[in-house]
C-alpha cells in the first residue's frame, strides 16, 4: 500500500519549510526511516526518513517549494518491497544511491552549491560524518571574474528580518564601559592545567561573563525581561543565550537555568554548542527561548561594536578584543589588558541609569573573580 511522506512537526513557532534536497530519485527502494528529503527551516534543517519501506513512488513537491506542516512531500509505495537492495548496488531501473558516508545538512548543501562530490571528501566529525569544513577543505577558488547568484536561505531570510524587526520595533540603545581583564587573565593562567586536566575542556572567558551577568540580572531584573502587550513580563530564572558562528550565519543556543551551572558546565555546554553549531547539527530545542544574550565579536577582532537585540529579550552584551593599552592607575600609567564591552537594551522598559549601572556591575564582577565566586 501507498503511504504519504509528511512534513512533520518542526517545533516552537516553526509552521513552514522549504524542500532543500531530495536524497532520492523516484523508483528509488527505500527501507523504513531511510532519509528522503532535507527541509531547510528557519532555524535547523531537518530530514524527513521513508514511512516504510518499498519505492519512492511520486515526489509531489520539488526542491525550492515552501511547505507548511502535514502537507505531502511524496508518496512511497510498498510494492515490491521485501527486501531492500544492499549499499552501492544498483538494480535495473533505479538509480545510484547517495555515497555511503554520511554528510551533515551544510556539507551537502555546500556540495550542491559547488558541484564537490561527496564521495571524495573524507569525513573528520563522528563517525566519519562529512562537515561543512570537510567540503571547504576541498574546494579550490579560481581566480576568474565569474558571479554567483545564490537564492537566501530561510535561514538567512530569518536573521534578516529579525534584525530589522529588533531596530524598528524596540527603542534600541547601547552603553560602552570597560573592563581590566587582568584578574580573569592571571587566574586563568593559574589554574588552565589543573582545570583541562580535571574537566577536559579549556577554561575561557565566556563562563566568567555568563556568570557576571547571572549576578547583574539579578540586581536589574528589568533587563531579563520581555514585553507582552502592556506588561512587563519579569523572568525569574537566567537561560543565556550565546551567540556562535554557524555556516549559515550566526545562532544563539541557550544556557538553561545558567545560575544553576558550574563554570566548567558552561564550558562544557559552550563547547558542545560550538561543535554542533559547526557540524550543522543543533536542534530546535537548543535554540529555543533565551532571556538575554552574551556575544562575542572579539574572537573575529572586533575592537568595538553595537550589537543588536535578540527579539523579545530587553538586553544584549557584546564582548571584544582583549588588547594590551596603557590605562591611568593609582596616578601612574600601566599597560594591563584591557576589554570594552557594551549593552544593548530596550528603553523602553529599561532607563539609562539602570543600564549604565547593570554594565558596572558586570564590570566590577569581572575585574574581582573571587567576588564574582561569591557572587553567583
Amino acid at each position: 500500500m501507498p503511504a504519504n511522506i509528511i512534513v512533520p512537526e518542526l517545533g516552537e513557532s516553526i509552521v513552514d519549510a522549504r524542500v532543500a534536497k531530495w536524497l532520492k530519485k523516484e523508483g528509488d527502494r527505500v527501507a523504513a526511516g531511510d532519509p528522503l528529503v532535507e527541509l531547510e527551516t528557519d532555524k535547523i534543517d531537518v530530514e524527513v526518513g521513508a514511512p516504510q519501506a518499498g519505492v519512492l513512488a511520486k515526489i509531489e513537491r520539488r526542491e525550492g517549494a515552501d511547505v507548511k506542516i502535514g502537507e505531502v512531500l511524496g508518496v512511497v509505495d510498498a510494492v515490491g518491497a521485501t527486501s531492500a537492495p544492499a549499499a552501492g548496488h544498483v538494480g535495473a531501473g533505479f538509480s545510484q544511491p547517495e555515497p555511503a558516508a554520511p554528510s551533515t545538512p551544510s556539507a551537502r548543501k555546500l556540495a550542491r552549491q559547488h558541484q564537490v562530490e561527496l564521495g571524495s571528501v573524507a569525513g573528520s566529525g563522528d563517525g566519519g560524518r562529512v562537515t561543512r569544513g570537510d567540503v571547504e577543505s576541498t574546494m579550490t577558488a579560481g581566480a576568474d571574474r565569474r558571479e554567483e547568484r545564490v537564492r537566501m536561505s530561510r535561514r538567512r531570510l530569518t536573521i534578516a528580518r529579525r534584525l530589522v524587526e529588533a531596530q524598528h520595533t524596540a527603542a534600541m540603545l547601547t552603553t560602552f564601559n570597560e573592563v581590566d581583564m587582568s584578574g580573569v587573565m592571571q587566574l586563568r593562567e593559574r589554574r588552565k592545567k589543573a582545570f583541562k586536566e580535571r574537566y577536559g575542556v579549556n577554561i575561557g572567558i565566556a563562563s566568567f561573563f555568563v556568570k557576571a551577568c547571572v549576578g547583574a540580572l539579578r540586581d536589574f531584573p528589568r533587563l531579563n525581561a520581555e514585553i507582552q502587550g502592556d506588561e512587563m513580563v519579569l523572568k525569574r530564572y537566567y537561560d543565556i543565550g550565546v551567540a556562535v558562528g554557524a555556516p549559515e550565519g550566526l545562532v544563539v543556543p541557550v544556557l538553561r537555568n545558567a545560575e544553576r551551572l558550574s563554570f566548567p558546565e558552561v564550558e562544557l555546554v559552550i563547547r558542545d554548542y560550538a561543535k554542533k553549531a559547526s557540524d550543522g547539527t543543533l536542534t530546535l530545542e537548543d535554540l529555543r527561548g533565551g532571556t538575554f544574550t552574551v556575544t562575542n565579536g572579539g574572537v573575529f577582532g572586533s575592537l568595538l561594536s553595537t550589537p543588536i537585540l535578540n527579539p523579545p529579550q530587553a538586553g544584549i552584551l557584546g564582548l571584544h578584543k582583549i588588547e594590551e593599552r596603557p590605562i591611568a592607575l593609582a596616578g601612574q600609567v600601566a599597560v594591563r589588558p584591557m576589554m570594552y564591552i557594551a549593552l544593548s537594551y530596550d528603553h523602553r522598559i529599561v532607563d539609562g541609569a539602570e543600564a549604565v549601572r547593570f554594565l558596572v556591575r558586570i564590570k566590577e564582577l569581572v575585574e574581582d573573580p573571587a567576588a564574582l565566586l561569591l557572587e553567583v
